[in-house]
């Protein structure tokens, strides 16, 4: 079985296993069809693709709804909408772990593997729905001037990532929201401890690193990894890690300077490290390995500088490698963040905020979807065939939605296959 008809069929067995919230005897459309009528749109990176699949099926009697999704009957907008509001998002995180063991499988997971065998899982906070007037029992809130109230939904993002590798795989996020039995508003340290007590555990046979900026460099969250199994490369700026720097004051550290070129210039990058130093100024500290990186210009000007904590041994062999590990972080805003909100997944356009659990729901969604092509964009041959045929990512899914609008196909493969031009479009029925 390709790789893409695997990945899909993580949803439709997920899908079929959702809670049925309906107590009448109206059950034309089974609650599969509602998380699978959910997804494709954001798969096909078409908002329109519900709409032309209802035109095809009066049409020629069947959609790619049915062929490709493995869905009964298409629901209408509003039906979709009201039936996923009350489902708890976390129904959709066993999806994540069907999309691992795929990446795994197709030898992916291995080309992203760093620091002797390790994973890098970069963890950040981001937005994704901000308005003054639509909002839930599950929003923040924020005060914009004297009297306006901003509501917002926010999430713990979780994604893989490695250095020089172009590709990113998002995990199972941890939203923040109001909790139970809490009067301040929830946030991403406590997200980020939510989130490895409910996964950690599962991704310690990866040997996981998490990657994260200076909020996540104290002693709960860093004690939190460790408590999984997990390790730890954080962000420490001195500003906020006093301790530290007072420990660190009058140490001669060891150091190493490298000699790099970029195009006919010169750059130079020097490392210094200490090991074990207390994270903070009490007797229950944890001690941490530091490191810092300083890169220099041809005129000797400092370009780039910052520093890390970690729990594993660092030397000047692998000293450098720490740094760029370290630094990775940013993919989850480069390569992650900003493809979903700007390159057709569009995570923080309202599709539908709902009363309860919808707008955290269709979010993760998206994410699984975005999972889903960069797994196929590295392990999936058909898929990569059609890429390599079409050139850009926009060109291949402008003829994705174009030639799905207005055919029906019979498989994936077959859609693929016509897509790299080695297959001729399927009849009319």
């Amino acid at each position: 079985m390709p790789i893409l008809d695997r990945l899909l069929d993580s949803p439709r067995r997920c899908c079929r296993s959702l809670p049925d919230p309906r107590r009448g005897l109206n059950t034309t459309y089974d609650m599969a069809d509602f998380g699978l009528a959910a997804f494709a749109p954001f798969f096909m990176q078409s908002p329109s693709f519900l709409a032309h699949q209802r035109h095809l099926e009066t049409g020629q009697g069947r959609s790619n709804c049915q062929t490709l999704f493995g869905m009964r009957e298409i629901p209408g907008d509003s039906q979709i909408r009201a039936q996923l509001d009350p489902i708890e998002p976390d129904r959709f995180h066993p999806m994540f772990a069907d999309i691992v063991a795929e990446l795994d499988q197709c030898g992916g997971l291995d080309a992203m593997r760093y620091l002797d065998g390790h994973v890098l899982i970069a963890l950040d906070g981001t937005e994704f729905h901000c308005s003054d007037k639509i909002h839930c029992p599950n929003c923040s809130h924020r005060k914009r001037g004297k009297d306006k109230i901003e509501y917002f939904h926010a999430m713990l993002a979780a994604t893989l990532v490695a250095p020089g590798h172009n590709r990113v795989v998002p995990l199972e996020p941890e939203f923040i929201v109001p909790q139970d039995g809490h009067d301040k508003q929830d946030c991403e340290s406590r997200a980020v401890r939510r989130r490895l007590a409910a996964h950690g555990a599962r991704y310690a046979r990866l040997k996981t690193v998490f990657l994260g900026d200076d909020m996540f460099s104290r002693q709960p969250v860093c004690q939190a990894v460790l408590d999984v199994s997990g390790h730890f490369l954080f962000v420490c700026k001195p500003d906020s890690h006093k301790a530290i720097e007072e420990f660190r004051a009058g140490i001669r550290l060891d150091e190493r300077i490298d000699r790099t070129r970029r195009g006919k210039k010169w750059f130079v990058h020097r490392y210094q490290w200490l090991a074990g130093v207390p994270l903070r100024g009490d007797e229950k500290a944890i001690t941490v390995n530091w490191l810092s990186i300083e890169i220099s210009d041809p005129d000797g000007t400092v370009t780039y500088r910052n520093s890390f904590i970690t729990d594993l041994d660092v030397t000047r062999d692998n000293v450098a490698d720490f740094a760029a590990g370290g630094r990775a972080r940013w993919k989850i805003e480069n390569e992650s963040f900003n493809v979903l909100k700007t390159r057709g997944y569009n995570l923080e356009h309202n599709f539908g905020h709902g009363k309860q659990h919808l707008a955290t729901v269709l979010a993760i969604l998206n994410l699984l979807a975005f999972a889903c092509h960069t797994v196929c964009e590295l392990g999936d041959r058909a898929w990569r065939a059609a890429r390599r045929e079409l050139v850009t990512r926009q060109g291949f899914f402008q003829n994705f939605r174009t030639i799905t609008t207005y055919l029906v196909f019979p498989s994936w493969h077959y859609l693929l296959e016509t897509m790299a031009f080695t297959r001729p479009p399927p009849l009319g029925p």
